[in-house]
């Protein structure tokens, strides 16, 4: 049963404001699945409310979430309360899947951030609010658990407030009985509720203790809204009562400003504080003309739409979900990007989950998904008309931290892992796979271990891939220490009709680190005919592919000085032979020397953490170059250091367990470096076993 109409926070209620896009954010495991169920079990979506425990969520509804308990990509489901539409988005918590709330966040009209008065999860915090500052998205902090909150809410306020940079705004304060929430008293409307678990909350008569607390706490709240309103500001110190719809006013408009972060208190696995919760998103939020302005899309003239989530369904195929910020969307609609032709709509879908409902057409501010768009990317902007709407955002994933190789068992399987892998990057870009033309691997990059571990799960069931998996090699080279000169190479074969003959001389000589390699002739008198010179070349390049420890030669000249060639058997292949011999007899004689790559790398974590960062790094043969401040953010440190890249493979692992998952580095190629002792003599060994 749907709630019925009334008239929310204001005497004279508000004329419906169109449909509403609301992301649900947070920390992760701070309850915004169970959120979202409750707001659909209390606007009447859902007939009971489920549970993440029993796997009965209409979010989190994938394979990989329900096994995994948490989400892993954003959940799509759209209400209504009060006459209007509301389409909530319900985001990962987790930094590794960071990115889908982040190609979320431009099109929305604004986020509630779900946390918990956790002193761990304040990092997590802070990254999500910072993202919401940054793209000047209003947002709600709802504060939920507070049944089992140990801290007084003065003291949750304080410890949560580093993490935003404008000021937290409370809006409730909780009413306490033997130590025990049992309701909320409304700053704005001065009112108090007892909360009444799955259904609406109780209004009680302010008095004793309740109401001075109330009295204090409205004043404190006044005060932040007239640090930007000069009439407030004379009323307070006139000690003149501000009009309730002031109050309102002053409320929408610094949420909309991003002058504030209003603070709502409730417990979502019992619905309480949510009805409170909509009628503050229904009163205070911009709706989507505000939204569409904020982008620069206009409301006349073409429908325009932005790309939210790519969703490759089994049954539907193809499904791109948008929020359309401008005109009408319809079956049938030619949508273009700013790439090319996105394609024909065939379909339009509302969205409860993983469930889908064919729908009319789709006006501005609606959330729907789009069938058949075989072009459309996430985070692009689509439009009908001929010419392509210029993108309204332009969200970039991290760069990856975490690498995996991995091939199909069955080599039959090879053409559907490249169709698999190009769905899967669809879904989430944030994926990114690349060839290693050296190694001939498939190289698997993510935002993490749990990224990767849910990518590998969908391929292997969703896809009916089996995989294999492996580190990634690392790009261990070799060079030489000495030079050497005249080192002949011959090849002579006869075996009835024309023969092989190539002989050649060569110096093979030392270059400086980082040189590559060159190659010179100084052949005289033609001992060695011009024609036949390139394949000599070819052949010395083909030793340099592995050199006596295994590994690609670099940083080394070669000079062709002498030779002799047959006017019959010589040939292109029988120089070419030539020069690889001459290579291979040459270079153990040469002190081969095994190099490692080491990388610039650069940490940001908070600042507690950083003793912890040094000590991992010193633990990884890492050189800490020094560290200082993250500028912009408060309470975080950027470290530098010089690591080898062997050491780097699963750096991200410990990062995220000395940073309460928070951490992150980013790494550049720098220079090859000279590696002895035991550890090249083990990366030797191990790659002659392998060979």
């Amino acid at each position: 049963m749907a709630v019925a109409n009334g008239n929310g926070n204001r005497p004279n209620g508000a004329r419906p404001m169109g449909p509403r896009c609301i992301a649900l954010v947070g920390p992760f495991q701070s309850g915004k699945t169970t959120l979202l169920e409750a707001i659909l079990a209390r606007t009447g979506a859902i007939q009971r409310q489920g549970s993440v425990e029993s796997g009965s969520t209409i979010g989190d509804a994938s394979q990989e979430a329900r096994h995994h308990r948490m989400s892993v990509e954003v959940s799509v489901a759209t209400t209504t309360f009060m006459d209007d539409s509301y389409t909530f988005i319900d985001c990962p918590g987790s930094i590794e899947f960071v990115h889908d709330m982040r190609a979320t966040l431009p099109a929305i009209d604004a986020a509630v951030v779900v946390c918990e008065a956790d002193e761990k999860k304040v990092p997590q915090l802070q990254l999500i609010l910072r993202e919401l500052e940054e793209q000047k998205i209003p947002h709600f902090l709802f504060l939920n658990k507070i049944d089992k909150s140990d801290k007084r809410l003065r003291e949750t306020l304080k410890l949560l407030q580093p993490a935003s940079r404008v000021p937290l705004l409370l809006r409730q304060i909780p009413i306490w009985r033997n130590d025990i929430v049992t309701g909320f008293v409304d700053l704005a409307l001065e009112r108090a509720h007892v909360y009444k678990e799955h259904t609406a909350s109780e209004v009680i008569e302010l008095s004793g203790e309740d109401l001075e607390r109330e009295k204090t706490a409205r004043f404190t709240m006044l005060e932040t809204l007239a640090d930007h309103d000069d009439e407030l500001m004379e009323q307070l110190l006139a000690d003149i009562p501000p009009p309730r719809d002031k109050v309102f006013d002053d409320l929408a408009k610094e949420l909309r400003d991003g002058l504030v972060c209003p603070v709502l208190l409730g417990v979502a696995t019992r619905t309480n504080g949510v009805l409170r919760l909509m009628k503050a998103l229904r009163h205070e939020t911009p709706n989507i003309e505000a939204t569409a302005k904020r982008l620069g899309v206009s409301a006349k003239g073409d429908a325009v739409a932005y790309v939210l989530k790519t969703l490759n369904t089994a049954h539907g195929g193809k499904m791109s979900v948008v929020r359309v910020l401008a005109g009408q969307i319809g079956d049938g609609t030619t949508l273009v990007s700013v790439e090319a032709e996105a394609g024909r709509v065939s379909g339009v879908f509302r969205l409860m989950g993983q469930a889908t409902e064919k729908r009319a057409a789709a006006a501005a501010g609606e959330t729907v998904a789009l069938g058949k768009l075989d072009h459309a990317r996430t985070g692009e902007t689509l439009s009908s008309g001929k010419t392509a709407h210029k993108p309204v955002a332009n969200v970039a994933p991290y760069p990856p931290v975490l690498a995996v190789a991995i091939a199909a068992k069955e080599r039959k399987d090879d053409v559907k892992l490249g169709q698999a892998l190009n769905k899967l990057i669809e879904e989430d870009p944030s994926i990114i796979v690349v060839h290693n033309p050296d190694t001939h691997e498939v190289i698997l990059w993510g935002q993490g271990e749990m990224h990767l571990r849910v990518a590998n799960e969908r391929l292997t069931d969703r896809f009916g891939i089996a995989l294999e998996k492996r580190k990634p090699t690392v790009g261990y080279r070799e060079t030489i220490r000495k030079g050497i000169v005249n080192q002949r190479g011959r090849h002579k074969k006869q075996s009835g009709g024309h023969g092989q003959f190539g002989d050649v001389v060569i110096d093979i000589r030392p270059l400086p680190r980082g040189s590559g390699f060159t190659f010179e002739d100084k052949i005289s008198g033609g001992v060695v005919p011009r024609n036949y010179i390139p394949s000599v070349e070819e052949g010395v390049i083909d030793a340099l592919k592995e050199g006596p420890l295994g590994f690609p030669v670099v940083d080394l000249a070669v000079t062709l000085t002498d030779g002799s060639y047959h006017t019959v058997d010589s040939s292109d292949m029988a120089f070419r032979t030539a020069g690889r011999i001459a290579m291979v007899d040459g270079l153990p004689q040469c002190q081969p020397v095994l190099l490692e790559p080491i990388h610039l790398v650069e940490i940001v974590c908070p600042t507690d953490a950083t003793a912890k960062i040094n000590a991992i790094l010193s633990g990884r043969r890492g050189q800490i170059l020094g560290f200082d401040t993250r500028e912009g953010w408060s309470g975080w440190d950027m470290v530098r250091a010089q690591m080898a890249e062997s050491e780097i493979g699963d750096l991200i692992i410990e990062i995220r367990s000395a940073t309460a998952g928070v951490g992150g580095f980013t790494y550049k190629f720098d220079h090859m470096a000279e590696l002895t002792g035991r550890t090249a003599d083990q990366i030797i060994a191990a790659r002659k076993a392998a060979e």
